[in-house]
């Protein structure tokens, strides 16, 4: 079944991603390690469709981020 994405443009996604990693830096001190996690969530307002995926437009600290999002790499979507 194929979506049409284009009635959702303006409206908020949560993504549930298929699995994802990160790299998490603590302290600047050099005999810290990094710390990995799982990143499985991108929020954002559905700002355009292409053929292969969803950018969608989100802010964190006052400044305003563009997040591409491959159809693929996709596992669920929530849509306020």
């Amino acid at each position: 079944m194929k979506m049409d994405w284009q009635k959702y443009v303006g409206k908020t996604l949560n993504i549930t991603m298929n699995e994802n990693y990160g790299v998490v830096y603590g302290s600047s001190a050099k005999n810290e390690h990094p710390a990995f996690y799982e990143i499985v969530f991108k929020t954002g307002t559905l700002e355009e469709v292409y053929d292969e995926g969803l950018l969608l437009q989100s802010k964190r600290e006052e400044l305003t981020y563009n997040i591409y999002v491959p159809f693929n790499s996709i596992k669920c979507v929530e849509i306020y």
